[in-house]
């Protein structure tokens, strides 16, 4: 077997393939022999059937299947000796056909395309400047906050008349029609000022005619609320009665030792004051992640745009078609070209920030990470996380999986190329309110 390569540009390369009869003929006579032990063909015993009707029947898909493994093994190990970095595979030259016989084997040549992984230089210093941004954690946040705790603590009580953020059971009943249906109107979620006047002071006993949909968000809650498809609640146009059958009204909880102790354990806080820092303390690592992710698509999104990254762009094109596991039309590539590329030239960025930097992820790190994980699972059932044996053991069962491992062990590179960025420039922190910081997160 014999390859020779003919650079078209730094970018482009045609690798011409030549298999030799030696290379392959052997193979295919061993084949064609097990296929013999195994035929049976009418008119003759199981395996005496002759060799020369063998070969008519099954001589040149064995020929051409020997060939493409001898094909295949050749471009990898010139590509691996040669030290070459493709982008995708080979892919066969369309305009060159195949050189050779079928019917008359002897040599054979293959020629195929490929697209070369491009140099380019990474500018990164601390002159690159971005913004980290935090949630401003101010008074009038931790008050709402203290505010709900107290509330999610506290008790419901009968009330004679309705309230502004009282919840108000009743029957709906259609004005006319037949829908009827018991449910719950919570006050302070009616956005609606003339409907909120109509309830406001009304007692039991009181009829009310509303429109469902100024009492409930979107077309989901209305068909919960009146016991409809949400269909029919896409079509509704009735008025409704709503008869008032019960009033409560949430007393929060006293904001006392008592209630310290319900939220974070017996004696953890003893204070308000050490409760809001508590809350500030737990508010600011709620966001940390919203702030980490919104610093890092920041700094991809200025690397991908600012890093110059030339592609070979038709043989992409070429190969995303013929590599698509499901169908795919040129128009449908083009339309989606410029995100493909945004996506391997972010791809070729952590590519050789890893390699520049000798950023490295071992096992044992692997195995740490994915028992953190496990034992984050554990607490949102409210589970106790087994003893460190026991978790270590899961945590390589589900590294024993190789879709599992491939996705831990891309996040831990993530990370280790985010903190190295992170070091690598200069970051500005800048607190933001949390409406604002809102969005900002949820905006890109």
């Amino acid at each position: 077997m014999n390859v020779v390569e003919e650079k078209i540009d730094a970018l482009n390369a045609v690798l011409r393939v030549k298999i030799a009869p030696e290379d392959y003929a052997d193979k295919v006579e061993n084949t064609l022999k097990d296929y013999r032990k195994q035929a049976n063909m009418p008119g003759f015993r199981p395996g005496k059937t002759p060799i020369s009707l063998i070969k008519k029947k099954y001589g040149k898909a064995v020929l051409a299947e020997e060939l493409n493994k001898a094909v295949s093994q050749s471009l990898h190990d010139f590509i691996t000796s040669n030290n070459i970095n493709i982008l995708g595979n080979p892919l066969p030259k369309e305009d060159e056909e195949v050189k050779g016989d079928f019917d008359n084997p002897t040599e054979f040549e293959f020629v195929y395309e490929i697209g070369i992984t491009p140099e380019f230089d990474l500018k990164l210093s601390k002159k690159n400047k971005f913004e980290h941004l935090t949630v401003k954690v101010d008074k009038d946040m931790l008050d709402k906050e203290v505010e709900n705790l107290a509330r999610r603590y506290g008790k419901l009580v009968s009330e004679e008349a309705v309230g502004e953020r009282d919840m108000v059971m009743g029957e709906f009943t259609e004005v006319k029609g037949e829908i009827k249906n018991n449910s719950t109107i919570s006050m302070e979620y009616v956005e609606d000022k003339a409907t909120q006047k109509k309830f406001i002071g009304a007692k039991v006993g009181d009829v009310i005619n509303i429109d469902p949909k100024k009492v409930s968000k979107g077309e989901q809650d209305m068909a919960s609320m009146l016991g409809i498809t949400e269909e029919e609640a896409a079509g509704l146009k009735s008025k409704f009665d709503f008869k008032i059958t019960e009033i409560k009204r949430m007393i929060p909880a006293d904001v006392n030792q008592e209630l310290f102790d319900k939220l974070f354990g017996e004696g953890n806080v003893k204070s308000e004051k050490e409760l809001r820092e508590r809350i500030e303390a737990d508010l600011k690592n709620m966001f940390a992640n919203d702030s980490d992710r919104i610093l890092n698509q920041k700094m991809v999104d200025e690397l991908v745009d600012k890093t110059k990254v030339d592609l070979p762009e038709e043989f992409l094109k070429r190969w995303i078609l013929a590599s698509a596991k499901e169908e795919i039309t040129s128009d449908q590539i083009e339309a989606d070209f410029d995100n493909y590329k945004k996506s391997l030239k972010w791809q070729l960025i952590q590519n050789k920030i890893i390699k520049d930097n000798d950023i490295k992820v071992d096992p044992q790190e692997a195995v740490d990470y994915t028992k953190s994980l496990l034992v984050n699972q554990y607490a949102q059932y409210g589970m106790p996380a087994p003893d460190d044996e026991q978790l270590d053991g899961q945590a390589k069962n589900v590294l024993s999986n190789q879709e599992e491992a491939n996705r831990i062990y891309d996040n831990l590179y993530n990370n280790k190329i985010m903190a190295h960025l992170k070091e690598a420039v200069t970051l500005t922190e800048k607190a933001l309110p949390y409406e604002k910081f809102i969005e900002q997160a949820y905006s890109n």
